[in-house]
């Protein structure tokens, strides 16, 4: 019996260690994914040079203006409902993406998408460390989530020069959107709540300091912009 419920375990620990990393997958793709895809994106939604680069920029910057706030979030009102409403929200702004039909649009959406993104990746990290005790266990786990930061990036790079050479660079996000489903449903099956803890988010902070680095990234942008054309 005892034998047992330790196979229990480590088969429940496996599933949310499997769902989480999948979790954290999708953010790493999606990163690099959407680099190969940036010509034929360009094209047929008609980007200027200088917005083109707002399509990565717009998810980058939200995802670390929120990442502090996301997960000291995690603490607060627990790591499952965080890991639940990054999945949704990365879900969602991925089928925005690949609906898009303007420039304004698809940034928009990316930067929701970064936001979703800032969700995901602390909850994934603390999942990992509360679900597994220390010692070997944790450390196979952190070794499987490195693993997946670095082949996650150079196979996104490989699907993302795939699907718009191949079929579109739509693709690429739709694809998050069955798995994002799937993921959603076994991690409100599998994974347990954590512990709550007691305290308050500096909403504020977070916003002021997302708000500062896209003013600097958007002035040096077109900036450059500008000196650009004037050398012309």
């Amino acid at each position: 019996m005892t034998m047992t419920h330790t196979d229990n375990e480590h088969t429940a620990r496996n599933q949310v260690l499997t769902i989480v990393l999948t979790s954290y997958l999708m953010i790493v793709l999606d990163i690099s994914i959407v680099i190969t895809g940036l010509p034929d994106i360009q094209q047929s939604l008609g980007f200027s040079p200088v917005a083109l680069s707002w399509v990565q920029s717009a998810y980058l910057l939200s995802f670390g203006g929120f990442l502090l706030l996301a997960a000291r979030a995690g603490d607060l009102f627990g790591r499952k409902r965080m890991l639940l409403a990054g999945l949704a929200l990365f879900t969602t702004a991925s089928m925005a993406v690949g609906l898009a039909s303007t420039p304004a649009w698809l940034i928009g959406a990316r930067a929701i998408q970064g936001i979703g993104a800032a969700i995901l990746a602390p909850s994934v990290l603390a999942l990992i460390s509360t679900t597994f005790p220390e010692g070997a266990e944790r450390t196979r786990a952190l070794s499987y989530y490195s693993m997946v930061a670095g082949a996650g990036s150079a196979i996104g790079l490989v699907l993302g020069g795939y699907f718009a050479g191949q079929i579109s660079w739509r693709v690429g996000f739709f694809i998050n959107v069955p798995i994002g489903i799937v993921l959603m449903v076994s991690a409100a099956r599998v994974i347990r709540e954590s512990a709550l803890h007691t305290g308050a988010l500096d909403l504020l902070g977070a916003l002021t300091s997302t708000v500062g680095m896209i003013s600097l990234v958007f002035g040096i942008v077109h900036a450059v912009g500008l000196m650009q054309v004037w050398s012309r």
